[in-house]
C-alpha cells in the first residue's frame, strides 16, 4: 500500500507543479504515514519531483520536544525529508513544547503560518492543499481529532491544542475537520486488520463526532487507500469481492 500511495503522489505533485509551478501536501505520521514517506524515497520516481517547489505541512503533532523521536516532523526527517532537496522555507513543523508558548498558543501560531500562506484564491484562513493525508486510527481517530473529544467538535479555529488525547502523549497539536476539509483532495490511509473496524464505521455513515475519519474529505475528491485487511470489514456494496 505504500509504495501504492507513494506512487499516486509523485504524479499528483508533479501535475499539480506543472499547473501552478507549486505544489502543498499535508503529511501524516504513523505507521502508514512513515511507510509512505519512506517509499517515496526509494522510488526511482522522486527525481520528478522538484523538491525545492514543495510545500508541506502536518496535520497533527504529538507536543513535545524539538528532536524527540516520537514527533511525526522528526520521523519524517529521517524517512524522507533530510534526503530530498527541500526548499527549508517552505517546511512547516508544527512546535515542538520546549519552544515559547504552550500548546494552545502553540496552536494559534501554527494557524497564524497557515493565514499568512492563503492566499485570496484559497477563500478562508488555510492554504487550498493538493493532498492531506491521514492515517486512520482503529477508533476512527484522523490526526490528533479523537472521538467524542472537544477537538473533532471545533468548527471555528484552524489549528486547536489537544488535552487528554486516550493515546500518548496526551498532549498534542492537531488541524480541525474544517481546515483538513480545505485540501483538494483527501487522503485516508488504512493497512493491516486492526484498521479494518475503523473503515467499515467510517464508511457507514457514522456521525464524525464518533467517528472523526467520516467527517475527513476533500473538495474536489476523497480517496481511502486501503490495504486487502483493512478492506475486509466494509460492506459489500462499497468493496464487492472478487469473482474468482
Amino acid at each position: 500500500m505504500a509504495q501504492a500511495v507513494a506512487a499516486r503522489l509523485i504524479t499528483k505533485i508533479v501535475d499539480a507543479q506543472a499547473a501552478r509551478g507549486h505544489a502543498s501536501v499535508v503529511l501524516t505520521g504513523g505507521r502508514n504515514g512513515n511507510g509512505v514517506l519512506a517509499a517515496l524515497g526509494s522510488s526511482p520516481a522522486k527525481d520528478a519531483v522538484d523538491w525545492s517547489r514543495l510545500d508541506l505541512w502536518w496535520g497533527d503533532e504529538r507536543f513535545l520536544p524539538d528532536g524527540d523521536p516520537e514527533r511525526n516532523y522528526t520521523q519524517a526527517k529521517e524517512a524522507l525529508l533530510d534526503s530530498v532537496p527541500l526548499n527549508p522555507a517552505r517546511v512547516h513543523p508544527m512546535p515542538a513544547s520546549d519552544g515559547a508558548y504552550e500548546v494552545d498558543a502553540a496552536a494559534e501560531v501554527y494557524a497564524a503560518e497557515l493565514t499568512a500562506a492563503a492566499g485570496p484564491e484559497d477563500h478562508g484562513p488555510v492554504p487550498t492543499f493538493d493532498v492531506l493525508m491521514l492515517g486512520v486510527g482503529p477508533d476512527t481517530h484522523v490526526a490528533s481529532l479523537f472521538p467524542e473529544l472537544p477537538a473533532v467538535r471545533e468548527t471555528v479555529r484552524s489549528v486547536v491544542g489537544v488535552h487528554g488525547a486516550p493515546k500518548p502523549p496526551p498532549v498534542r497539536i492537531s488541524l480541525t475537520l474544517p481546515a483538513i476539509r480545505a485540501a483538494r483532495e483527501v487522503w485516508l490511509l488504512a493497512a493491516g486488520e486492526d484498521k479494518a473496524r475503523a473503515a467499515a464505521i467510517a464508511l457507514s455513515g457514522a456521525g464524525e463526532v464518533q467517528a472523526p475519519a467520516a467527517g475527513a474529505y476533500g473538495r474536489s475528491r476523497t480517496l481511502w487507500l486501503l490495504d486487502a485487511a483493512a478492506a475486509s470489514q466494509l460492506p459489500p456494496e462499497l468493496y464487492p469481492p472478487a469473482v474468482s
